[in-house]
């Protein structure tokens, strides 16, 4: 036990931004209520509470970082359960606008599990904390405070069993941290509050998933065949082994703006054979599907500004998603959480409970640069809503050029990486260096039997579906 904060503090929420903070406030609390609507014992697949959890998941670099040097070990222990690590960018396939960025080893560890197994294995190393305490099956209805309304002293909870009834659990400090979905503007409301501003870009997109097993084997030694989205080709795809492989794999679609991959066999493997990357298509055309494909929809990222208010209710804080929720293509969500348990950890060194202000604005700070990089590439698409700025569309533009010159220069795709895995900041792509390598390789054109322009001409003789 570190530095004794107070008594108890309650959790609302136990997906991976509940199991980040407790393991922080274990070592502030003499007791940590994690409280969630869902079962979680034993719990190794989707769940109702986790609805992108049955879709592609990535952690990136930096919350690779974060997440082992809380739970030393964590990334052997998932490899001795059939997850193979490997490196971001020497053992993934990426491509751009159907053109593959030149590999290097990028020496950042890519673990491509999926997400229930690796909240499988973060909650498995949070259970061991002996003063950790899962309250599974409960809905939350509300914020107990004092008469006024100045201090939050629990939550109000309730089993989601028959003839339950609500009840109050005591606290020192309560954490919302519900994801998405969050009812702490509608709380602050009820108490006389003002709701936090919101910032939104909305961008239609959705997830269609379907797994199968291959008669082949498209992967060699690579881990996952990504061909990210641009606004020049706005169709994208997950495509990587699963833990165990034994030609088993999840194949995500993605489609931006009401171009959604279908949910019929049929129209799902037709938006698979437009994609800009032929081998996927030809990987799961003879494949034996395992399951039908499913659809996850994600309507607009959105910020909500908590920092700017200025009133606030005493030991009260909210994280994660109910602070930001992101585009999940670019996979920070996660990593933003687990920078977030950093800043509470930071706060609670004082040996006092976090003042709301000063903590909500450090956890605005976790979410610039993210949001930044993701809402900013999202307004690249001329149908995405939001409020786009001349530096928007200069930064859309610049890293359009970069990505294109990452096809011949392997330190423009570590460099592109870094910042997409949140290990550099976006503005380190603006490095002298960096320009100066986008410039050298601007005018540049593939030769015509360039072999990186064979999945660009495939596509353009598929019809569109």
């Amino acid at each position: 036990m570190g530095n004794r904060v107070a008594d108890r503090v309650v959790l609302l929420g136990g997906s991976m931004c509940g199991l980040l903070a407790a393991r922080v406030l274990a070592d502030a609390f003499a007791e940590v209520v994690i409280v969630d609507r869902d079962d979680l014992t034993d719990v190794t697949g989707p769940r109702r509470g986790v609805p992108h959890g049955r879709h592609a998941h990535g952690l990136v670099a930096r919350g690779h970082q974060i997440l082992e040097g809380q739970f030393p070990g964590l990334t052997e222990q998932m490899r001795a359960a059939g997850v193979e690590p490997g490196d971001f960018n020497g053992d993934i396939r990426w491509y751009v606008n159907g053109r593959r960025l030149k590999p290097s080893r990028s020496g950042l560890v890519s673990v491509p599990a999926t997400r229930p197994v690796l909240e499988h294995h973060v909650r498995l190393r949070v259970r061991n904390i002996p003063n950790v305490v899962f309250m599974e099956g409960y809905d939350v209805a509300g914020l107990a405070t004092t008469p006024d309304g100045d201090t939050v002293t629990g939550a109000r909870i309730q089993r989601r069993a028959e003839g339950s009834r609500e009840e109050v659990l005591d606290a020192d400090l309560v954490i919302d941290a519900t994801g998405r979905g969050s009812r702490a503007p509608a709380w602050l409301a009820d108490l006389g509050y003002a709701r936090p501003e919101e910032e939104r870009v909305t961008i239609g997109l959705a997830y269609t998933t379907r797994h199968y097993r291959l008669r082949s084997d498209p992967f060699g030694d690579d881990l996952a065949i990504i061909p990210a989205p641009t606004p020049d080709h706005p169709r994208g795809a997950f495509f990587y082994k699963l833990p165990g492989y034994g030609g088993r794999i999840e194949l995500s679609l993605t489609g931006m703006l009401g171009d959604h991959p279908p949910a019929d066999p049929e129209g799902f493997e037709a938006f698979a054979r437009s994609l800009p990357v032929p081998e996927i298509y030809e990987a799961i055309r003879d494949a034996e599907p395992l399951d039908d494909p499913v659809t996850f929809r994600f309507p607009a990222s959105v910020w909500r500004h908590y920092e700017r208010l200025g009133r606030f209710p005493e030991r009260l804080l909210v994280m994660g998603d109910a602070v930001c929720s992101f585009n999940p293509l670019y996979a920070q969500g996660m990593t933003v959480t687990a920078l977030e348990s950093l800043t509470l950890r930071r706060h609670l060194a004082s040996g006092r409970l976090p003042r709301p202000a000063a903590f909500l604005r450090d956890v605005a700070a976790n979410v610039r640069g993210p949001w930044e990089f993701s809402a900013g590439a999202d307004l690249g698409y001329p149908g995405a809503e939001g409020r786009r700025t001349p530096r928007t569309r200069l930064a859309n533009a610049y890293v359009a050029r970069l990505q294109s010159a990452a096809v011949h220069d392997a330190r423009l795709g570590d460099a592109f990486i870094r910042a997409a895995g949140l290990i550099d900041p976006p503005q380190a792509l603006l490095r002298p260096a960096n320009v100066a390598r986008v410039l050298r390789h601007m005018w540049r054109r593939p030769a015509e039997d360039d072999p990186e322009t064979r999945a660009v001409r495939r596509s353009d003789a598929v019809a569109d579906v």
